[in-house]
């Protein structure tokens, strides 16, 4: 990967999971609940709390932008790492946003975390040229012309909450 020496993340790091909307697709929220039938029923539970507390917030947003924890976080953890999505994988790393034609740097940056050697936070930029070269928009990546190729139907694509 030609970012990691910018990246900082470790385990129990979970800033990119504490506030967000992380977009799933259809194939990949079917592939997060087949990892969730396997655990343990006490993370199940809590789990399932998770998602009962968001839904019920959810719903005195009325609409306006809804961003959460992630359900699957516990004790700083993910219970379903190995089964995380595409949004979960790229989370932390930088990436070029082609409709604003901008690098966009993960918001721990600004924290001292992952890129901060490469950021400067009063021109809010990178000075490394060239750092990022692709756009790890979760769609970018599902309709991309290699997925395409492969003929892979991901399915529609909807914030995580909204699978439940």
């Amino acid at each position: 990967m030609s970012q990691k020496d910018y990246i900082n993340c470790r385990q129990g790091c979970s800033k990119c999971c504490e506030t967000g909307e992380y977009p799933f697709s259809r194939l990949e929220a079917e592939y997060i609940m087949h990892g969730f039938l396997n655990l343990p029923k006490d993370k199940k539970n809590i789990i399932r709390k998770n998602i009962f507390n968001l839904k019920a917030e959810k719903k005195i947003c009325k609409g306006k932008e809804f961003l959460y924890r992630c359900p699957f976080l516990i004790d700083n953890l993910c219970a379903l790492y190995n089964f995380r999505g595409i949004v979960c994988r790229t989370h932390g790393l930088a990436f070029y946003d082609i409709s604003r034609n901008i690098v966009k740097l993960p918001h721990c940056s600004e924290e001292g975390l992952n890129y901060s050697q490469v950021y400067n936070p009063h021109t809010k930029s990178v000075s490394v040229k060239n750092l990022i070269k692709d756009s790890l928009k979760t769609d970018s990546i599902l309709r991309s012309p290699t997925a395409e190729k492969y003929e892979l139907e991901c399915g529609e694509i909807r914030p995580l909450i909204d699978w439940f």
